[in-house]
């Protein structure tokens, strides 16, 4: 009949369903699965980025004389929430983690004594980034307003977080990154010093990329994989080299895809919307009108 009221809904049942898929998803005690917080990991990011950058986030009212008073009780806090963090993406990812608190501390304290080389690179990546835009007015600018340089900051930072073995964190980090700009970056990639990524949107790294000195890309580039290797049954292997090599002085301009393990040689120039899944040699100018391999 008409407007005859919609039955109510048997709640218990959904509940139980809802309950019986939680507990499918692994064989781990829930007591156990205490996962990174996304908010307490975004937090601690822009911590990192005031103790890289003081006085340009942060506290502003840093002077000379109390900087390592600042620079110290911020490092103490990072320590410990990062510790935090850390555990609990250890406790969520192994059943059998043993003094998960002690090794999560041990981690967070490695992790920051690699700050210093990170703050070096990031310091040529806006360089970089002022030497390669005319519309950059400053450093300054480039450090606050540019989308790469937070993606980039994101990802070494990330990837520092990866090559100690720490599981959940480094993807959680850069993928906060890419909802902020665009850039989608793995924290696997290897990408060496003076990188600017110019406007943007639309950037994909994958995460064997390699990436040498001073390269720069443009909006919509992706350094993708060509194709997925699978196991005996059927799933896709991981770990194995599929994402470019890029080596050191290469530009590639927007919209350009390049895919595989193939190798863009020193000082290369990748043409606006090329489609490229071939290995180019030192000094290649590849443009839509001389490059048909692989055109879909």
């Amino acid at each position: 009949m008409p407007n005859e009221p919609a039955p109510s809904p048997d709640l218990h049942a959904v509940v139980e369903a809802l309950a019986e898929a939680s507990t499918a998803l692994t064989e781990m005690p829930l007591g156990r699965r205490e996962f990174p917080s996304r908010t307490a990991l975004a937090g601690l990011v822009e911590e990192l980025r005031a103790l890289l950058f003081p006085g340009y986030f942060g506290a502003s009212e840093l002077k000379a004389d109390t900087l390592r008073y600042h620079l110290g009780a911020r490092l103490d806090r990072v320590l410990h929430g990062l510790a935090e963090q850390i555990e609990r993406g250890l406790m969520a990812s192994d059943p059998a983690c043993g003094a998960c608190a002690d090794r999560a501390l041990a981690l967070a304290g490695a992790f920051l004594a690699r700050l210093p080389e990170v703050r070096r690179l990031l310091a040529t990546d806006i360089q970089a980034g002022f030497e390669g835009d005319p519309a950059a007015t400053s450093p300054d600018e480039v450090l606050f307003s540019y989308p790469g340089l937070l993606a980039i900051t994101s990802q070494r930072l990330a990837h520092e977080l990866l090559k100690l073995g720490v599981p959940l964190l480094p993807r959680m980090i850069t993928e906060h990154a890419h909802s902020l700009t665009g850039i989608d970056i793995h924290p696997g990639a290897q990408i060496g010093e003076r990188f600017f990524i110019d406007h943007g949107t639309g950037v994909v790294i994958g995460e064997t990329c390699v990436i040498g000195r001073n390269v720069r890309l443009y909006q919509g580039v992706t350094l993708g994989a060509k194709s997925f290797p699978l196991d005996a049954e059927g799933h896709p292997v991981k770990g194995i080299p599929r994402h470019p090599v890029v080596e050191d002085d290469v530009i590639v301009y927007s919209n350009a895809t390049v895919l595989g393990r193939i190798t863009l040689g020193k000082g290369s120039a990748i043409g606006g919307n090329v489609w490229l899944t071939r290995s180019v040699p030192p000094g290649s100018v590849i443009t839509q009108a001389n490059e048909k391999d692989g055109m879909p």
